[in-house]
């Protein structure tokens, strides 16, 4: 594809409504997919199903992976339906109103236990209720992720927006971690979990009705397509090499952060000992990722996204080596006040890659003549939601395989299997990540001139329609 002839920026008008308020409200859909992936991820299969509903490490691990499967199926599909869309409502808030209920009670319905059944009715009965979830979500967050590109149009604007989600997306993994002490505090043991579900589920549900109400579609975005088939939109989508790339970075990043989410949880508990200074490390961690947003947001604002991004990815990387480091014995103040260091870099890892999809999409509009924001997000969405359940059943099978005891002393072999999948596999990862930028070329004036030559084919299309209807 070749770029278009006049390179000159073009002045974005963004959306008066485009103001903090709205997009703080916006940030909000994050905060419940967020809370729910987070604690599926960090709480529930290592501790939920292996210690409350004494579930084996193998079927519990294939719990996610199994609702993934279905994912592979349902995210990519949600983001052709929102896509392809015509109600006079929209092309994707109305989902906001479908998916809330059923999304929250599926959700509760997770930390229900089971004592008397069987291990594998058990795991029939997690795996059916993860896939309702997983598919409650799927209607509401690919609209809600293929919004973005329409609300902001502006490279700049698009990195405003996703950090206000990464907000949303913080105060999610509070919530997440969060999930154990409020279920002791609601009477401990399965009881406890069941009531903190119920409590959870409501709490993921309601906003959904607010971000309804603070957002909008832009109506020469409703315009009909090319009508490109499914199939061919997705091959067209993985042709793109910009894409490629953004997916690789992406995946790569995510498997890392998934991967130290589920294993930090053992980490403190079988290898350091201390059990109860998971959930303040992780506060204090997630604190600072959420003040290194704004410096990492103006940083962004002066450099390219790519850069940024292999700044953060290299910065967190660097940190996570320390935890293979740590001693049991170490005082607990080193350990506690160490989270901070990879904290600033962690915060670029979900921020830039979706502020990046914006200008996939338009790349792929100059291409293809289609809007098909749904189709990206949704492949997206499908990603973020692989990454994370192949590194939790990688991960656990592995503990299994290492003889795991879940009461009892654990042997060298999987304390030494914690610590690595804790620090040095997700390094790896990370450094993965950095090197997929290589040849990324959506740059901001690679960007810039896309918009130009998309307004001009507006412009052009205004006229011609213009001139056929005076005749």
């Amino acid at each position: 594809m070749s770029a278009p002839a006049d390179p000159t920026p073009a002045v974005v008008a963004e959306d008066p409504r485009f103001v903090p308020t709205r997009k703080a409200v916006f940030g909000l859909g994050d905060f419940t997919v967020n809370t729910v992936l987070t604690s599926l991820s960090m709480i529930y299969v290592t501790y939920f199903l292996l210690t409350i509903a004494g579930l084996r490490p193998e079927l519990a691990g294939l719990v996610p992976l199994v609702g993934r499967v279905v994912d592979a199926f349902t995210d990519p599909a949600m983001g052709r339906v929102s896509d392809r869309c015509s109600w006079k409502w929209g092309r994707r808030r109305p989902f906001f109103l479908l998916g809330a209920i059923p999304f929250g009670a599926s959700f509760g319905a997770l930390w229900v236990h089971l004592p008397a059944d069987s291990q594998l009715a058990m795991f029939a009965y997690y795996t059916t209720v993860y896939i309702v979830m997983s598919v409650s979500m799927t209607v509401l967050a690919v609209p809600y992720l293929a919004l973005q590109p329409e609300m902001a149009l502006g490279y700049d604007a698009r990195t405003s927006l996703n950090a206000w989600r990464n907000a949303g997306s913080i105060l999610g993994v509070f919530a997440a971690i969060c999930v154990r002490p409020v279920a002791n505090a609601l009477g401990g043991g399965a009881e406890g979990f069941a009531a903190a579900g119920a409590l959870y589920g409501l709490m993921v549900a309601a906003p959904w009705f607010a971000i309804w109400g603070v957002t909008w579609e832009r109506p020469e975005f409703q315009r009909p397509g090319a009508d490109l088939p499914f199939l061919e939109g997705v091959r067209v989508a993985a042709r793109n090499p910009n894409f490629r790339r953004l997916v690789g970075m992406y995946l790569c990043g995510r498997v890392a952060m998934d991967l130290v989410g589920a294993m930090l949880i053992l980490y403190f508990t079988l290898w350091i000992g201390r059990s109860g200074d998971f959930e303040p490390t992780m506060a204090l961690f997630f604190i600072v990722v959420l003040v290194s947003l704004p410096p990492w947001v103006r940083f962004a604002e002066n450099a390219e996204k790519a850069t940024v991004f292999v700044v953060g990815s290299l910065w967190w990387a660097v940190s996570l080596l320390f935890i293979l480091a740590v001693q049991p014995d170490w005082p607990r103040w080193i350990i506690i006040l160490a989270a901070p260091l990879g904290a600033i870099g962690y915060a670029v890892m979900d921020l830039m890659p979706w502020s990046m999809l914006g200008e996939v999409v338009d790349e792929d509009e100059l291409e293809t003549g289609e809007r098909r924001e749904g189709i990206f997000y949704g492949l997206f969405m499908f990603l973020r939601k692989l990454a994370g359940a192949l590194a939790v059943w990688l991960a656990v099978t592995l503990l299994g395989g290492l003889g795991y005891a879940q009461n009892g002393p654990q042997a060298g072999e999987t304390l030494t299997a914690i610590r690595w999948m804790t620090s040095v596999v997700p390094a790896a990862f990370l450094l993965l990540s950095a090197l997929c930028t290589r040849g990324y070329q959506l740059d901001r004036e690679r960007h810039a001139a896309i918009i130009a030559e998309l307004e001009r084919r507006t412009t052009v299309s205004r006229l011609s329609a213009d001139e056929a209807g005076a005749a």
